[in-house]
């Protein structure tokens, strides 16, 4: 062999050395040392100075035992290396003790890797981890030798030493299954010749961008291999002692599909895998801009479950989950392709309709949604119905960005609440005011109890029969300094939703009962005082307790405090409830069902819970005289609660007519503005009426 050959292959396994302990340079944590034949140093790391005390130069070209070996174990390391190299005896890793510098103990865990060159020369690579912070229990430490044993072999997945001009010289790969064809495909030929045109020329471009700034460079890419579809990274560096280049290519296959399910978790809701609010506006946003580019309309549709919580909350919310996945399924099935629709949290769906002709297209698309949750869902063997409140915002009449259009959508929404559900409402200006007069009923709520804003009214209750004074029925009225008069339509639904009912619903009964003693001991009757309960004050772990003491401190007997309560509190379905209801039948309060016959189940609870009064709404009253259908309802109704045992009190009377019928259906009490609107109590304790009045 002449020697410009011997040079040319000396050259090579300089460079590919090189390239292996580039792999080791910056890791200072682990020792690796290089031994000859001869058990030579020819490589020290930086972990090996730190490990053992000596330096790079005072190590290489000295042998194993002189360095670290303490003499008891010299014969047996130098007979284990030539028995390695003659008899292809390995040495086994192991935890052994050798020494430093200074002559102390070192403990470690010595791993070995044995490589034979093309010269047919043989070198030994030593790994040694420092176990003197580090020893654990078994379990980790053969995590660890594993792990170590591993290093060489495994990090990183796929090497690659090239010329300057992409040809492959050589490779190192620890799993060939993600190489994209076999060694003897690309050994000695241009990287780009191998891997696809798109792949090629990112490796080209950065190959050129280290040749000429030096450094590092790295990319991503995507190949196809044998072993399926995988994302790599590849990390580019210039060894410029041999003017090649290194190839350090990592699988991150996992690390991609990791981000794409964080992308699934950003844009798109977890439960139903529809676009969520963010992804939603997003795309409202981009439909605009190409709406106003095209001089098209669009259509937004706020769409929410009509009594989805109660579902949600008699059945559970697995039942709940469900009934949304459904839900959501139709209203996919119902949509053009090129309308999106998203999830925007809760029973909250958004409805994104493009390229519209007119209003009517939105109308027809409504209509259908409408019809198709009409259908009774199928969910865990039972049927149930759903049904949708749709909320219509036209671009550009009802806004120009996607903040209005959903605000005004939303609005138009509880406008379709307010026909009566299952319905669709367009968004208008009047609706705007709606929702602008409500937020500012919120804000002047918040403090109204403390300004002392509030007052109870008293409607009085009166015998049909003899048309004396039985008692009256508690009714809040608010006057507020900037708002003037609020009805309580208005501001109990808010107070309910804010929580304020609560210390409102408090203040009523202290008042009422207050006002009840006073009256009482004026009139030397036992007049009735009738409070309402609403749905959030059963919530309040002290309400029970609170009213023993209010009738306590007032000295009134608890059977002239009555409580109405309405279907919708019932129909929560909480334990909570059945438990406070109990415990005002045990103190003695009466309990009446209000608003009867405007729910779906009120014969169900009349069974089921304690009631003593029944109040008819007054919606039936107001058409006992003008329609037949709704006298046989009421005359039903009274006979029915008569035979449970319960008082029946008419309310809404407003005509002599509608008494005189009442008492011949036999009813027992009414209220209503044909003997007083609610009036203050000081005018209450004045109040006189008869029945020929």
């Amino acid at each position: 062999m002449d020697a410009k050959t011997i040079s040319t292959k000396l050259a090579h396994q300089t460079a590919l050395n090189g390239s292996i302990h580039q792999l080791f340079d910056a890791v200072d944590v682990i020792s690796v040392q290089g031994y000859d034949e001869q058990r030579r140093v020819i490589y020290w790391n930086v972990g090996s100075e730190l490990l053992y005390g000596f330096t790079e130069a005072e190590a290489l070209g000295k042998k194993i035992e002189e360095l670290i070996v303490p003499e008891s174990m010299r014969h047996l390391v130098v007979s284990a290396h030539n028995d390695w190299i003659t008899k292809e005896i390995e040495i086994p890793a192991a935890e052994i003790t050798l020494c430093n510098k200074d002559g102390d103990d070192v403990s470690v865990y010595s791993s070995h890797v044995m490589f034979t060159n093309q010269y047919n020369q043989k070198q030994m690579y030593c790994i040694d981890i420092n176990l003197a912070d580090v020893i654990q229990a078994q379990e980790q430490a053969m995590f660890k030798a594993n792990m170590l044993k591993a290093v060489f072999e495994a990090t990183p997945d796929l090497f690659f030493l090239m010329e300057e001009d992409g040809t492959i010289v050589d490779y190192h790969a620890s799993n060939t299954s993600k190489l994209y064809v076999p060694p003897e495909h690309f050994i000695g030929k241009q990287i780009t010749s191998v891997l696809p045109e798109g792949v090629c020329d990112k490796f080209k471009i950065h190959i050129a961008k280290v040749l000429k700034q030096k450094g590092v460079a790295s990319f991503e890419y995507e190949l196809d291999v044998p072993s399926g579809l995988h994302y790599f990274e590849a990390r580019i560096s210039l060894l410029q002692s041999s003017s090649q280049v290194v190839v350090i290519v990592r699988d991150i296959t996992e690390q991609h599909k990791t981000a794409e399910v964080i992308r699934q978790h950003a844009y798109f809701d977890t439960l139903t895998s529809l676009p969520n609010r963010f992804l939603s506006l997003d795309r409202l946003s981009q439909m605009l801009n190409e709406a106003e580019r095209n001089n098209e309309k669009t259509a937004v549709l706020f769409l929410d479950l009509d009594d989805f919580k109660k579902v949600n909350d008699s059945l559970g919310h697995e039942v709940g989950d469900k009934l949304l996945i459904e839900a959501a399924s139709r209203l996919q099935l119902a949509l053009r392709k090129e309308d999106t629709v998203g999830r925007l949290g809760g029973d909250e769906f958004i409805v994104l309709l493009r390229a519209l002709a007119n209003n009517t297209s939105a109308i027809d698309i409504s209509e259908n949604l409408l019809k198709i949750f009409r259908e009774p869902f199928q969910i865990d063997g039972r049927e149930l119905i759903l049904t949708l409140s749709i909320g219509i915002a036209i671009y550009p009449e009802n806004g120009d960005c996607a903040s209005d259009l959903l605000r005004n959508a939303d609005t138009a929404m509880y406008q379709a609440k307010a026909m009566g559900r299952n319905a669709y409402s367009f968004f208008t200006k009047e609706m705007n005011i709606v929702m602008t007069r409500r937020f500012e009923i919120e804000g002047q709520l918040h403090g109204a109890l403390e300004r002392n804003e509030f007052e109870v009214y008293y409607q009085p209750q009166l015998n049909v029969k003899d048309g004396s004074i039985m008692g009256a029925e508690a009714l809040l009225r608010w006057r507020n300094p900037m708002l003037g008069n609020v009805t309580p339509d208005e501001f109990i639904p808010i107070a309910e939703q804010t929580g304020l009912i609560v210390p409102i619903g408090k203040y009523v009964i202290e008042q009422s009962l207050s006002f009840l003693s006073e009256w009482q001991t004026a009139s030397q009757q036992d007049y009735m005082i009738a409070v309402n309960l609403s749905p959030r004050q059963f919530r309040d772990n002290d309400l029970i307790e609170f009213i023993k003491k209010a009738l306590s401190d007032t000295n009134i007997n608890p059977d002239h405090l009555e409580f109405e309560i309405t279907e919708g509190v019932l129909m929560i379905g909480k334990s909570y409830i059945d438990e406070a209801l109990l415990e005002l039948h045990k103190l003695g309060i009466k309990l009446s069902m209000d608003d009867f016959g405007t729910g779906y189940s009120s014969l169900s609870y009349l069974r089921q819970y304690a009631f003593d009064v029944l109040k008819i709404d007054r919606s039936f009253i107001n058409g006992i005289t003008l329609k037949k259908e709704d006298c046989d309802l009421v005359k039903a109704t009274i006979a029915m609660a008569h035979s449970l045992g319960l008082v029946v009190v008419a309310e809404g009377v407003e005509m002599r007519e509608q008494l005189t019928l009442l008492e011949d259906l036999g009813c027992d009490y009414v209220q209503g503005y044909y003997f007083s609107k609610p009036i203050p109590a000081r005018e209450l304790l004045e109040f006189k009426h008869t029945k020929n009045s």
